[in-house]
């Protein structure tokens, strides 16, 4: 087991989270259920995987959720495109997010390497 709050791909996850929720909270309504609904799942799924990865007893299920986390940020990175295209979010908020979620999968990478080559 990995100590969850000194990971800093999670506390960079969580920052993510909460820049996220703030970039929909101004989407329209007729969204709630829709795309925001799956923006916000699919961002809350990249810091709750880590997070389930970190508290699972072997390399091998941690290295298993640091995947679908990294799966849930691209599908972040879609979805957030999308929105832009929709006219819900300016371009520079998507390249920031985009940016952060940049920074998150480089850094889920390097820990998965890490991780593969001390098994």
């Amino acid at each position: 087991m990995h100590a969850l709050k000194e990971l800093k791909v999670w506390q960079r996850a969580i920052e993510l989270s909460t820049a996220v929720y703030k970039a929909v909270v101004d989407f329209p309504m007729d969204e709630k259920y829709g795309l925001t609904s799956q923006i916000k799942r699919s961002v809350v799924s990249i810091a709750s995987n880590i997070a389930e990865g970190a508290g699972r007893n072997s390399k091998n299920e941690f290295v298993h959720f640091l995947g679908i986390a990294n799966g849930s940020s691209f599908e972040l990175q879609t979805q957030l495109i999308i929105a832009h295209n929709l006219g819900l979010i300016s371009k520079e908020k998507v390249e920031q997010l985009c940016s952060h979620i940049d920074e998150i999968q480089k850094m889920i990478f390097g820990f998965l390497k890490n991780l593969k080559t001390n098994m």
